[in-house]
């Protein structure tokens, strides 16, 4: 029996480039210099667990901030645990354009891409 331990230093989340682009280009629509995308993670879906993505402007206590480029990302502590050292990025494809998240604790996800499993 092999025993596996977490390291606790986060990793964080990064931004592919064409994720800050459009991000920024998305903030840009908004008009506000102050936003911030946040991801969370919540449970559901038939895999377990879902990703969700909001604009923000407040940094909580139990916030992490990564920056990539210019555009910050802010993550909870109870999502980083399932997301930390994911990558965002924004694919363009004839089956329409969308952010996926390159996640490296995911396990398995279900046939459609829109939840995963860390177990």
């Amino acid at each position: 029996m092999s025993i596996v331990q977490h390291d606790p230093t986060p990793k964080g989340v990064g931004l592919s480039e064409t994720a800050v682009a459009q991000l920024n280009s998305l903030f840009a629509a908004e008009a506000r210099d102050d936003l911030m995308l946040r991801i969370v993670v919540n449970g559901g879906g038939c895999s377990g667990f879902t990703y969700g993505f909001d604009f923000d402007d407040i940094v909580k206590d139990d916030d992490k901030t990564f920056e990539t480029d210019g555009v910050k990302v802010v993550v909870d502590n109870a999502s980083l645990e399932f997301i930390d050292g994911s990558v965002l990025n924004f694919v363009e494809s004839l089956g329409g354009n969308h952010f996926t998240l390159e996640n490296p604790n995911a396990t398995s996800s279900c046939g459609c891409g829109s939840s995963f499993s860390v177990y």
